[in-house]
């Protein structure tokens, strides 16, 4: 496992940018994730009261020192991986995104999510604004890594928290499970107080119970 192609990129990355496009130039930034599991940079604009709007993120597997970006897949409900091979492909993935996103004035800037009703295998389409990026919540050396990620329903002012769970196998096989809860303004407070009031009484990952 080696973080030499990942530091590479990362060090080059932003003349590139700026190179071929220069509007992203103007209103383009990064940041850079390197302690994940699966190391990341996260492109985004900075808004005038200083948040950040994020367009695309960009992903680093170093047991096969490759680079990859996800899209959700439809047709199966689940995320799929992009691979880019060189940097090239990787500005331009980037460049792409960048584009859309500033492109996509009809959905105020929002993703297109999609929740599954695995009953009736049903799904609905939703807007989505993330207002924070991928947090690691958990992550054990180079095996497992989970990440949440908040956003609001832009159709009913919900709260959405997404969930990934990335894991690699004994055989070295790549497993990553997504999934999402959504709950109310009122449901947050009692889910708060319900979580706060028996933090002592969890286990941490990895651990069973005496």
């Amino acid at each position: 496992m080696t973080l030499e192609w990942f530091d590479r990129v990362a060090g080059e990355l932003q003349d590139y940018m700026q190179s071929i496009c220069e509007q992203y130039d103007q209103i383009g930034h990064f940041s850079i994730d390197r302690a994940a599991r699966h190391p990341r940079i996260e492109f985004f604009l900075e808004e005038q009261d200083d948040d950040r709007e994020y367009f695309c993120t960009l992903f680093f597997d170093p047991y096969n020192t490759e680079f990859y970006i996800e899209t959700f897949d439809v047709d199966f409900g689940q995320t799929s991986r992009i691979i880019l091979s060189d940097i090239d492909d990787i500005v331009d993935a980037v460049h792409e995104r960048f584009h859309d996103y500033m492109n996509d004035d009809e959905t105020d800037d929002d993703d297109e999510y999609y929740i599954v009703d695995e009953e009736d295998d049903i799904y609905e389409e939703i807007d989505v604004e993330w207002t924070t990026p991928e947090v690691t919540a958990y992550a054990d050396q180079d095996e497992i890594e989970i990440t949440y990620q908040f956003g609001i329903v832009q159709k009913t002012g919900d709260g959405i928290l997404k969930r990934v769970n990335r894991i690699v196998t004994t055989d070295k096989d790549f497993i990553e499970e997504e999934t999402h809860f959504i709950f109310s303004k009122e449901e947050a407070s009692t889910i708060i107080a319900m979580i706060a009031s028996h933090m002592n009484s969890l286990s941490e990952l990895g651990l069973e119970n005496p």
